[in-house]
């Protein structure tokens, strides 16, 4: 059987394609079955998601959770060339982000984080791993803000998790059928694991449990998995509660 060059050259970048997918890593948090779906950034809770955005082109989400106050995970706010975390000028939340348009630019003025987290060990500090921005001006009243939980929520908890992915930067893209389904202890403290899926730019993401009606914030996205279960990790609101208060 004689093949001609044309069809030589398809199978050729057939398979080159197919070897490019097999090396190509999976994205941490996300596991073989990605759930992930775009949602209404102006319904709830997804109205009260806000990009975190740096100086140094770093990229996370956060929460609303008062009219001047966004939870987000410390480790977005850290420079790593030169291991300092990033001043408070530098820091940019946008509310209602999609595809380049929003509807308001808010600059930090404070970011307040646990004295004892360490980012240069960032598996045993994920339990510290949360941050506080306090805004320069009030959210605008299109994004309310969400309760915060003080009780560490039981294993089998539906919970959802959506923010700005890396892959999905563009959009909020969330798991709404997922589960908490433990918690593991660290030396800061516990942590939360559940099999939402969510990767990098997903970091600061809120976990939202609806109780009676209201969504609150159970916990902050801090890591994913990279092996080939959904075991992620967020900071539980239990952590942090303090410093709000």
């Amino acid at each position: 059987m004689r093949l001609t060059s044309a069809l030589i050259a398809g199978a050729l970048l057939a398979l080159s394609a197919l070897a490019a997918s097999a090396a190509a890593p999976l994205l941490p948090g996300l596991g073989p079955d990605d759930r992930r779906m775009p949602v209404d950034g102006t319904a709830a809770p997804w109205r009260s998601l806000t990009k975190v955005q740096t100086g140094i082109g770093g990229r996370c989400t956060g929460a609303l959770i008062g009219p001047r106050r966004v939870l987000t995970a410390a480790h977005c706010l850290f420079n790593p060339r030169t291991r300092r975390f990033l001043p408070a000028s530098s820091l940019h939340v946008l509310f209602g982000y999609e595809r380049g348009e929003f509807i308001e630019h808010t600059l930090v003025t404070e970011v307040i984080h646990a004295d004892s987290y360490d980012p240069l060990r960032p598996r045993e500090e994920y339990a510290a791993d949360w941050a506080i921005l306090v805004l320069a001006a009030d959210a605008p009243p299109q994004a309310p803000p969400l309760v915060v939980s003080e009780s560490v929520p039981s294993p089998g908890t539906a919970v959802v998790l959506g923010g700005y992915s890396q892959d999905k930067a563009q959009i909020i893209t969330a798991d709404t059928a997922c589960m908490v389904l433990g918690t593991d202890r660290t030396t800061k403290g516990p942590v939360l694991i559940h099999d939402c899926n969510g990767t990098r730019g997903t970091s600061g993401s809120p976990l939202l449990a609806l109780h009676d009606g209201d969504w609150q914030v159970v916990g902050i996205a801090v890591a994913g998995s990279t092996d080939r279960l959904t075991l992620n990790f967020a900071v539980p609101a239990s952590a942090f509660a303090a410093a709000l208060r």
